[in-house]
């Protein structure tokens, strides 16, 4: 028969796997914030298409092409954001399970605890690069040039 874990170590084991929880908020607000990026994208591709259906201008339809294919680059940013977000999400609740179970059960987790952990973290430095990299393209689209009055 098993018997019931020290309240004590359940206590402890609760403190040690809320430090991670920390990072699932901040990966929760990024993926909110990409997610907001990508239908903006999708948006303005539709309407980009749209446009480009109904004109018979050459030179309109060459220029909506190349921003549909930066639109389209972006869009697989954004998705690649959010893939690895997720991942990263999964990882960090994975170490809290581990830990949590560690130091309840007694079990030698530390080598799972930090590998889910780092790999978290990896995930979530790799989403950072790729919102680096969609934001770039996103400002490389704008186009300042006013015509004179």
């Amino acid at each position: 028969m098993a018997t019931p874990p020290d309240p004590s170590a359940v206590t402890h084991g609760i403190q040690l796997a809320v430090a991670p929880v920390f990072l699932l908020t901040a990966v929760s607000a990024l993926i909110g914030a990409v997610a907001g990026r990508l239908a903006r994208i999708i948006d303005r591709a539709r309407l980009v298409q749209e446009r480009a259906r109904q004109s018979d201008d050459a030179a309109f339809v060459a220029r909506a092409r190349t921003e549909l294919d930066q639109l389209r680059r972006r869009g697989w940013l954004a998705n690649g954001c959010i893939g690895l977000l997720t991942c990263c999400g999964l990882m960090i609740g994975f170490t809290i399970i581990v830990l949590f179970l560690g130091e309840t059960r007694g079990l030698a987790v530390s080598p799972w605890a930090v590998g889910c952990f780092l790999g978290g973290v990896g995930c979530f430095l790799a989403a950072l690069l790729c919102f680096l990299a969609e934001t770039v393209l996103a400002t490389r689209l704008l186009d300042f040039d006013l015509p004179p009055r």
